[in-house]
């Protein structure tokens, strides 16, 4: 022990030594303008002090829509951010030369040290499947991924209810799956219930660990099929299968398509709620007609009533953005002047000098943005 104990001190005193030496003012200057990152990547594509990163260490691919990632993050990821049951993480990968950022909420249970992320495939033609059907194709062992930071508010309450229903449908899976693993782990002595939507039983993302869970106390798992009739449920949430599942739960927590999100709604109190579904902005009927200068670009266009990011793709920028709808904050740029709207929240922001998410934001008026 005393040999362990020594060796583990010994570990940690050389990362402290490392990590003093290269945030140093003296590295700085010697490595600028890159930084030292740039040159400590060429060493270890994870060993970076500014940038979080994380190595791919496995890849299961177990449905026939999904892929299974286990991602070991760097000591600048694990350091500064605990990744809660529900939360999402802000995953980055190049393709073809550009930077792309979604949203992914692991799997895993809290307090562990690796990530486990599960994408599904979205169908052909599919905008937003991008980033997801990239790493269902192509994610492999020693990959290196960005990690943007972890936030969300769909996490479980401090004081754990008692009785607790579970709702997910396809890949929406994977937030409530955490919540799931860390309360087992943490030995939760009431009751679970969990119902999960799949096409068809081989798309069940964690199938096989569900059923597991069965034999345990207290604890109920009901499959639900849409594309067949050999689940536990038949057709879609309603009254029947809130009966079979948990009458009257203390808290609902449910991920997955808009759909299911309102079907619990109607039937159940106490509803908290994920969806990584972009929402549908039409563009305004009346746009200002406000002049938008993307000041860094020298760029100017007339407002046509579209989100700020449709404005500036469309004038051929290529403003870095993620999840497209207000959540990864990757968007954010600053507004020097002017006044915008946010379509989902509806505050208006006037004062000068400030950040906005331009992916959810429109102008009022002319606009001048750090672009």
């Amino acid at each position: 022990m005393f040999t362990q104990t020594a060796q583990t001190s010994g570990r940690s005193f050389v990362k402290a030594f490392q990590k003093r030496v290269l945030g140093s003012d003296l590295v700085d200057l010697l490595t600028g303008p890159h930084g030292v990152d740039r040159y400590t990547e060429l060493v270890a594509p994870t060993w970076t002090l500014g940038e979080a990163r994380a190595k791919v260490i496995d890849v299961r691919r177990t449905t026939p829509r999904s892929v299974t990632l286990t991602l070991a993050p760097n000591e600048t990821f694990t350091s500064t951010r605990t990744v809660k049951a529900g939360q999402y993480v802000n995953l980055t990968v190049d393709i073809d030369g550009r930077r792309y950022t979604r949203c992914y909420s692991p799997a895993n249970a809290e307090g562990g040290t690796n990530l486990e992320l599960t994408i599904g495939r979205h169908g052909a033609g599919s905008e937003g499947g991008l980033v997801s059907n990239y790493l269902y194709e192509r994610a492999r062992r020693g990959m290196v991924v960005g990690l943007a930071g972890a936030g969300g508010d769909f996490v479980l309450p401090a004081a754990r209810p008692q009785r607790i229903l579970f709702v997910s449908g396809g890949s929406g899976i994977t937030p409530v799956m955490a919540m799931l693993r860390t309360l087992i782990a943490e030995g939760h002595r009431g009751e679970i219930a969990f119902v999960h939507y799949a096409r068809t039983g081989a798309e069940a993302c964690y199938r096989e660990e569900l059923a597991a869970h069965k034999g345990l106390p207290r604890v109920r798992i009901l499959h639900g099929y849409t594309r067949s009739d050999t689940g536990d449920l038949v057709g879609r949430f309603g009254a029947d299968h809130l009966a079979a599942a948990m009458r009257s739960p203390d808290a609902v927590f449910v991920c997955g398509p808009t759909a299911l999100v309102e079907a619990v709604r109607e039937h159940c109190e106490n509803v908290y709620t994920e969806s990584f579904v972009p929402p549908a902005f039409e563009p305004s009927a009346n746009p200002s007609g406000g002049r938008i200068t993307f000041t860094d670009s020298g760029v100017d266009v007339v407002d046509d009533g579209r989100s700020l990011l449709e404005q500036a793709e469309s004038a051929g920028l290529t403003p870095e953005n993620g999840c497209r709808m207000g959540i990864c904050h990757t968007c954010t740029r600053r507004k020097t002047a002017g006044t915008v709207r946010n379509l989902i929240t509806s505050a208006v922001s006037t004062a000068p000098e400030e950040d906005v998410q331009i992916c959810v934001s429109v102008p009022v008026g002319d606009v001048d943005l750090s672009l």
